[in-house]
């Protein structure tokens, strides 16, 4: 293996796993919907690598497309700049929307009492939340969109150093040094995101929630929120 070539593997397994690590929006939405929704471990894993490959391989199309009709780097990161505002305003947009829903959600669950009189002139109370079955029904109606919508915001988020870094260095190599290059970036950032997501999830389960678990959708939105504006207004 040339020393070139070699440099540039390293180059494309360190750049995944920062560029992954300091991106917020790689792990933190998973990590969050996973403990409102309730999704088990495979469930959760399983959506952070399917969002992952999403988020990779609309890049990768992209740059192969510019490499094989020779579109100049600047225009292909002009491109994607303008994918990465339009996911970064997305993330942001649903993040406010599940956050306004999971505070009316708690509103509307809020535990209360009510009080039975009997015949005999005795009574008694208990309180209890309207999270009953009728509330799951419409949980379960709704949750099934929520993957969909990560994953549309996934494919639309570019993997901003692919493309200027690393496909067009490997492409002046060869055919074998491209599909080397993006294989290691792909699989590093994919692995990253999945250990951070898979051990974030893992042990925010032992977190005792209290009086704050009615409330777990709406922190989940806020979240959301706080990281598309993260992305942005302070460029992570």
């Amino acid at each position: 293996m040339k020393s070139g070539l070699l440099a540039l593997y390293v180059t494309a397994a360190s750049i995944g796993f920062i560029h992954t690590l300091l991106g917020p929006d790689h792990y933190l939405p998973f990590i969050v919907m996973s403990k409102a929704r309730k999704w088990s471990l495979a469930k959760t894993g399983f959506l952070t690598f399917v969002c992952g490959i999403g988020h990779i391989m609309s890049s990768v199309v992209i740059g192969v497309i510019g490499i094989i009709f020779g579109v100049a780097v600047m225009r292909l990161e002009t491109l994607e700049a303008g994918r990465g505002n339009l996911a970064g305003w997305a993330l942001l947009a649903f993040g406010f929307a599940y956050f306004v829903w999971g505070l009316h959600q708690a509103i509307k669950n809020k535990p209360h009492k009510h009080i039975h009189s009997h015949i005999n002139f005795e009574g008694h109370s208990h309180g209890h939340s309207h999270a009953s079955e009728h509330a799951h029904v419409h949980e379960d109606e709704k949750k099934n969109i929520t993957p969909w919508i990560l994953f549309t915001i996934f494919v639309l988020g570019p993997c901003e150093p692919l493309i200027p870094i690393l496909m067009y260095p490997a492409a002046k190599n060869s055919i074998v040094g491209l599909i080397g290059v993006t294989a290691i970036f792909g699989t590093v950032t994919i692995l990253t995101m999945l250990t951070i997501v898979m051990v974030s999830s893992f042990g925010i389960n032992f977190l005792p929630m209290g009086k704050l678990e009615r409330y777990s959708h709406a922190l989940a939105g806020a979240a959301i929120l706080l990281c598309g504006i993260a992305i942005n207004f302070l460029g992570l």
